[in-house]
């Protein structure tokens, strides 16, 4: 149980601070919008996506229930998965790491 936490922290962690580089970069709210996302820019918009991708689902679902536009269900939906999202971030990003050691010959 403790590696998956750790995992979702870390995948909770690379969201962060991706989608708060993101907004201190633009200066606009991070969401599945332009300059984030774009038909033009398919790659930047994968990139952007997969690393700050539940941060821009919870901005996205809060405003959405603010205006009224989903329930409080489908606020909840989305936060599960925002929450399963992070989990396989961190999942992807200690394999990562994990990988990089392997190939810097580290032993730790």
């Amino acid at each position: 149980m403790e590696l998956f936490l750790f995992a979702f922290l870390v995948g909770l962690t690379v969201c962060g601070l991706t989608g708060s580089a993101m907004e201190l970069i633009s200066g606009r709210k991070v969401a599945f919008t332009e300059p984030y996302v774009s038909p033009s820019h398919v790659l930047r918009s994968l990139a952007a996506t997969a690393g700050a991708g539940p941060f821009m689902l919870v901005n996205d679902a809060l405003d959405a229930r603010r205006e009224g536009r989903i329930s409080t269900v489908a606020l909840l939906s989305c936060g599960c998965t925002a929450i399963a999202w992070s989990l396989a971030l961190g999942i992807v990003t200690l394999a990562i790491a994990s990988w990089m050691i392997s190939l810097l010959g580290s032993g730790i």
